[in-house]
């Protein structure tokens, strides 16, 4: 009995260490966004897809709310948004997207990590010929005709539609540069969104052996851990 309590403690724990580091991940993409295009969700498309990706992890509103006051805080930090980019072990490609208010702090503990694991941080724009940036978004799949959504999208920018059973998301992908325009054309059809955002989509992939999986995954996870880190991409197949 003490152990089967002893587990699902521990399972307690990591779900609300995860929750913690999505809400601070969120906290500072809603701080740029503000900083950047105002503190008005009706007038910063960033801020919207901010406010969609924090309901969809049940961020507290009030949460959402105060970041926002504090971002529109004269006094208030900045975050500067940098990239890295490198290659773990078994040839694997990582791009880690940051928001730090040290970069030297950042790049310190990214180099660092990636040594560790026999890896090495590249130059930036290294892997533009592996990710290729997407706008990405995500909403619930609750019987949908996915032909009649695409077909009602395709003129907004779609580029795929596809179906996450799994998941029970359907998730739609546009070019970068179709990204606020397909925003902008869910919002005319009411269509209520789990996220918006911009991710990387791997345009190649590494075929590691399996018994090599959970190395490149331990080494994604030592990653994502680190304070000023808010997304990490990898290749392997």
């Amino acid at each position: 009995m003490g152990r089967i309590f002893e587990k699902r403690k521990h399972k307690m724990f990591a779900r609300f260490d995860r929750m913690a580091k999505a809400f601070s991940r969120l906290g500072k993409e809603i701080a740029i966004a503000v900083k950047q295009g105002g503190p008005l969700p009706e007038n910063n498309p960033r801020l919207r897809a901010a406010i969609q990706t924090a309901k969809g992890v049940n961020m507290p509103k009030d949460r959402v709310e105060a970041a926002i006051k504090r971002a529109s805080n004269k006094d208030e930090k900045d975050f500067e948004e940098v990239v890295y980019e490198g290659y773990g072990p078994h040839g694997v490609a990582i791009l880690c997207e940051c928001a730090t208010d040290n970069t030297n702090r950042t790049v310190a503990n990214i180099r660092s990590i990636f040594g560790k694991a026999g890896g090495a941080v590249g130059k930036t724009g290294s892997l533009d010929f592996i990710f290729s940036q997407k706008g990405a978004f995500k909403l619930k799949h609750t019987g949908q005709d996915l032909e009649e959504l695409e077909f009602s999208l395709i003129d907004h920018g779609l580029e795929e539609l596809l179906l996450d059973e799994e998941e029970g998301q359907i998730i739609i992908y546009t070019a970068f540069v179709d990204y606020a325009r397909m925003q902008k054309a869910l919002e005319a059809l009411g269509i209520e969104l789990l996220s918006s955002e911009l991710e990387r989509v791997p345009q190649s992939f590494v075929d590691v052996p399996e018994e090599f999986h959970d190395e490149i995954l331990d080494l994604v996870e030592r990653i994502e851990e680190d304070d000023d880190v808010q997304k990490v991409y990898h290749n392997m197949k």
